[in-house]
């Protein structure tokens, strides 16, 4: 297990502290350095209808977006850009534009005359084979020796041009090559990307952005931190473009985008952010804005706390080890809690004025039990019975914490006050690892105030940059909405976390030119049809360019094939090939239910 890191990036495991990136310029837009954390979107217009990408571009620059994204396949949708830009310009907008790329070299090289950006995915572009398995190093080295001539042409291009590249790794679409050394992983994302960050460098091309992007969130942190650590060691520091892809529709493709890229600007990581939602790009744009609201003015923190060695890996996920008190911790399901007030709590031995809680359960039931300050806790002497314990940052600074017995019966909760708790509740956590303490660990925090979008965002931010960790057996929300939309918000936070799943589990990507069916009818109809399968999880792909690949942990798949046509998948392996879109919904639910996954509702 990797365990160091490189020291410098230990500081973002202390306090908040944007990593100062070098700054590169796309078009009239500065990305990088001491610049704003920018916004972006994805056209997902057919390529060559101009009129429609124009008028989408202009929706998502209106909303805020500042970079448009449009996905080239084929030369003549390159050569299309052209007209967009043309077009776009003509109307008084100068927003940089993108083209994405995927297989196709020659795509890119035409791009590059009509845009500010073009993006190009190290798993596809320029490989020579997609079918060869145990490569030597000598063939490794030829292949790489290969891409290089190819990539250079771009390099060339685009330096003459002005033109910035960014080197974006899919968790979907990694090339045979790379898993053929390092697996379908973070780890090999980071080297599919290097690989060719290496050759820019080599050829003195530095305009360069990066991303890490997966739908499991997990991996897109590891990813992301491990790039980062990477860079830091070989002395590099290329902006970053963070964003969870295929992250669905709705609330879930909100919190599961908020939880991710929340995660990584926590950690000080992150110049620009594309959330990708199965809706119309320019609803993108608010969500993305919500979560950089919270950077955007934030002053870099300050902590004495010294780490020289993490107690955990951050590369790799671990729930970390707690005992179980009161059916919370050890390995039992992550628990949400609810409801607070205060009552008279008696009991033989003690009379304890204390508030009392309650325990969410998915059957509706609930349990209640006592909850103490720290310093109410120490006063009353040790207890016999089970109680939650207040504790905050100060507890540990002070040493307070110390005076809780080893073998106490109580379950920490961490509370904070401040904006901002993220940094300060790790820090507790390394602590208690570095301690020996095992005392199960819920993670509370009051939002009075907030609407609930913006409750949702925050709590996303909040919980989900420590849950990818390992880090809290429970969460416990408050707020100014409804007890019953918290605990849907709460689950929610879990599911996208990966720690606790508690309904369908939906892939859903956002669509873009490459799509040729309707992906968001599609998804509804499948999510309508299929929301009661409980942990069942099913990926909804507009192409096969990520589609395959990010449905990796799935168990069935509904991929876009053609002009209104379908692949269904179980697991990996396509088991039905071009059904028709509309009769696609019900042959998919017929597949679950010939693999016996099916239930009835009610």
């Amino acid at each position: 297990m990797q365990r160091k890191i490189n020291p410098q990036y230990c500081e973002n495991f202390k306090f908040y502290s944007p990593w100062k990136t070098r700054e590169v310029i796309i078009g009239n837009l500065k990305l990088g350095a001491n610049n704003p954390i920018r916004l972006q979107s994805m056209s997902s217009c057919n390529p060559m209808d101009t009129q429609a990408n124009v008028e989408q571009a202009i929706r998502i620059i209106e909303a805020g977006g500042e970079m448009v994204r449009f996905t080239a396949p084929a030369v003549k949708d390159a050569e299309n850009l052209e007209n967009i830009h043309k077009e776009l310009r003509a109307r008084g907008y100068s927003a940089p534009l993108v083209a994405d790329i995927h297989f196709n070299p020659k795509a890119a090289m035409t791009a590059a005359d009509y845009v500010e950006k073009v993006r190009i995915n190290p798993g596809n572009y320029a490989e020579i084979s997609k079918s060869k398995i145990n490569y030597s190093a000598e063939e490794y080295e030829n292949a790489l020796n290969s891409i290089e001539i190819k990539f250079v042409e771009l390099l060339e291009k685009c330096k003459a041009n002005n033109v910035a590249i960014r080197i974006g790794s899919n968790h979907g679409s990694l090339s045979q090559r790379v898993m053929d050394r390092y697996g379908d992983t973070p780890l090999g994302m980071v080297e599919a990307a290097m690989e060719y960050l290496r050759i820019a460098i080599k050829h003195e091309f530095f305009d360069i952005v990066l991303s890490m992007k997966s739908s499991n969130i997990r991996i897109m942190v590891q990813a992301y931190r491990m790039l980062a650590s990477r860079m830091r060691d070989e002395n590099m520091n290329f902006p970053l473009h963070l964003g969870v892809t295929e992250a669905g529709e709705g609330e879930d493709g909100r919190i599961k985008s908020a939880a991710g890229i929340g995660a990584l600007l926590e950690d000080g990581l992150g110049d620009t952010i594309r959330v990708s939602l199965t809706e119309d790009p320019e609803f993108e744009i608010p969500v993305a804005k919500l979560i950089t609201d919270r950077y955007q003015n934030r002053k870099t923190g300050e902590n004495t706390a010294e780490i020289g060695e993490l107690p955990y890996n951050p590369y790799e996920y671990s729930r970390r080890k707690s005992r179980e008190i009161s059916k919370i911790g050890g390995n039992t399901e992550i628990t949400v809690l609810t409801y607070d007030w205060i009552v008279d709590y008696c009991s033989a031995e003690n009379e304890i004025e204390a508030e009392e809680i309650f325990i969410y359960k998915e059957d509706d039931s609930i349990e209640d039990v006592s909850y103490l300050s720290l310093q109410e806790y120490i006063e009353e002497g040790p207890l016999p019975l089970e109680y939650f314990v207040k504790v905050c940052y100060e507890d540990f600074q002070n040493g307070m914490i110390n005076q809780i017995p080893r073998a106490a019966k109580v379950v920490l909760v961490f509370e904070e006050k401040g904006a901002f708790c993220v940094h300060k509740f790790r820090l507790m956590f390394i602590e208690m690892m570095e301690m020996g303490l095992d005392f199960p660990v819920i993670l509370k925090r009051n939002y009075t105030g907030l609407r609930e979008e913006e409750l949702q965002i925050n709590a996303a931010i909040d919980f989900g940059a420590l849950l990818v960790d390992g880090l809290g057996d429970g969460i416990w929300i408050s707020g100014d909405i409804s007890q019953e939309r918290i605990n849907e918000i709460s689950l929610g936070i879990l599911q996208a976390a990966r720690s606790r799943i508690s309904k369908t589990d939906f892939i859903s990507c956002p669509s873009c030119g490459r799509t040729l069916f309707n992906i968001q009818e599609a998804t509804s109809k499948i999510r309508e049809r299929t929301s009661h399968l409980k942990g069942l999880k099913i990926a909804i792909m507009g192409c096969i360019v990520n589609g395959p690949g990010e449905m990796a942990d799935a168990d069935y798949g509904y991929i876009g094939a053609g002009f209104e046509k379908v692949n269904l998948y179980k697991g990996k392996e396509v088991v039905k090939k071009g059904i028709p879109e509309q009769e696609a919904v019900e042959a998919l639910i017929g597949l679950i239910k010939s693999h016996g996954d099916w239930i009835e509702e009610g």
